[in-house]
């Protein structure tokens, strides 16, 4: 886990995941991050990140590096369900953390922009244990389907993926009392979406259309 300090950066931060979580990226004013931060200069995400987008890529940053933590030790799986598994379980991790669940909310306005679809990853994804799983899976799936398909599949799971965790999250705050336990729902998640990412073709499909 990352080292979390009580500094202007620290707070610009956790303002900004609070913000861009519940009222959007694009909806999220950096003057309304500078107060919600206990800032006075209006200038203070520009001088500590950039710009909010530099804000924003900052968190991502972080989470990310949170992630890698969680990752496990050994080769990667060779099928598609093992692969499904070490792709969803660390970043499921965020959950158990307020400021990992906003990063979850966030993650699910940027899923289609991750890339996959056309083989050109966004950072840091790209060059994260993420990105080698689904590179991973990718290959184990282009031994039954053609790669266009494979590509879609993929940016379905991003999407899949991205919208189930952020509900998640946003439940966990707001109606805990009638949710699965953690363990039950990440192996839940993880079993429908294996089960999506390789459910076979309707016959005749897959032909290029």
């Amino acid at each position: 886990m990352a080292d979390r300090s009580g500094s202007t950066s620290e707070k610009l931060l956790t303002a900004g995941e609070r913000l861009f979580a519940r009222h959007g990226i694009d909806g999220t004013l950096t003057r309304q991050i500078v107060a919600a931060a206990g800032q006075g200069n209006d200038s203070a995400v520009n001088y500590h990140f950039g710009s909010r987008h530099g804000l924003l890529q900052a968190i991502i940053a972080r989470h990310m590096a949170d992630i890698e933590d969680r990752q496990p030790h050994g080769p990667l799986p060779r099928d598609a369900d093992g692969l499904v598994d070490v792709i969803v379980r660390p970043v499921s991790g965020e959950l158990r953390s307020p400021s990992g669940r906003d990063f979850l909310r966030i993650t699910a306005q940027l899923a289609g922009h991750s890339g996959v679809a056309t083989r050109r990853m966004a950072q840091p994804l790209r060059h994260s244990s993420v990105g080698a799983q689904l590179d991973a899976l990718a290959d184990v799936l282009l031994r039954e389907l053609p790669e266009p398909m494979v590509r879609e599949r993929l940016a379905m799971l991003i999407g899949m993926l991205t919208a189930v965790l952020s509900d998640r999250a946003r439940r966990i705050d707001e109606e805990p009392a009638v949710l699965l336990a953690h363990e039950d729902f990440v192996d839940t998640a993880v079993a429908m979406l294996a089960a999506a990412v390789r459910a076979p073709l309707r016959p005749g499909g897959g032909a290029g259309r």
